[in-house]
């Protein structure tokens, strides 16, 4: 875990190509507490352990299906149900976090990748396990921005600085497969590409991460924030790899590109 200092921080974003629905703005300046946030999301090998101590078995294992991005499936793989508004979502029967693309696959063979197919209460169940919570909104963004004020990313306002990623999103036509940079289609490992200020990985991009705030203050919300954006974001459709950008899933949302990061409160 890294430690992030209490302080004020302005949270939140008036980005034109924002998603006003999304609640971003106003920004305004919060106060947060000193903390600890772990400096990955949490891993396949991490929550195998966590798997093994306990025997808990993940929302995905219990339904005994999860959706998984289509274009990590092979060309032969049987037709499935898609979500119509996003048909790049594919309902995978054995589709689990230890077989994150599928029957097909396994997560052995990315000990050091964030686990996926995670709902907000099989988060919430590591946590407690390993003596930690969820962060927070507020203390998220704080870390995530790196102790830099009012930038776009953890590193500052370039989306690529010098014509080099700094994340893992989508590059190319989406949702066509895309070429490559930086070698990955699909998640890349926790500590892949460099540190923020804080010395938080992966930041951005790569998986969205759960929080333990609702979405909407509004009475009967039952949606829990995501922030960071996944390897499946693009700006020409969702724009929301940057450090103030705000999604709300239901806490028992398990796709394959949802994972989190455990904080703890200083002592």
């Amino acid at each position: 875990m890294v430690s992030v200092p209490a302080g004020r921080f302005l949270m939140g974003s008036q980005d034109a190509l924002s998603y006003p629905a999304d609640g971003e703005s106003p920004v305004r300046t919060v106060y947060v507490d000193a903390f600890r946030i772990d400096a990955c999301t949490v891993s396949n090998a991490q929550f195998a352990r966590f798997a093994t101590d306990t025997g808990y078995r993940t929302s995905a294992e219990r339904i005994g299906w999860s959706f998984v991005f289509a274009g990590l499936l092979p060309d032969d793989f049987p037709p499935t149900r898609a979500v119509a508004a996003a048909p790049w979502w594919r309902q995978v029967e054995g589709a689990d976090w230890r077989r994150p693309d599928g029957p097909h696959s396994t997560s052995e063979d990315r000990p050091d990748h964030p686990v996926v197919h995670i709902d907000w209460d099989d988060a919430r169940a590591y946590a407690a396990w390993a003596g930690k919570r969820l962060p927070t909104e507020a203390e998220w963004e704080r870390a995530a921005r790196g102790g830099l004020h009012a930038k776009a990313f953890p590193w500052g306002d370039e989306f690529e600085p010098g014509g080099r990623p700094r994340m893992n999103v989508w590059q190319g036509d989406f949702p066509n497969r895309h070429p490559a940079a930086g070698g990955w289609y699909g998640t890349c490992p926790v500590d892949a590409y460099e540190p923020n200020g804080f010395g938080l990985y992966n930041a951005t991009g790569n998986v969205w991460e759960w929080c333990e705030d609702s979405f909407s203050p509004s009475p009967g919300g039952r949606e829990r924030v995501a922030k960071g954006g996944s390897y499946l974001c693009h700006a020409s459709y969702c724009r929301r790899y940057r450090v103030a950008a705000r999604q709300g899933l239901h806490p028992d949302s398990a796709t394959g590109n949802v994972g989190f990061r455990c904080a703890l409160d200083m002592t």
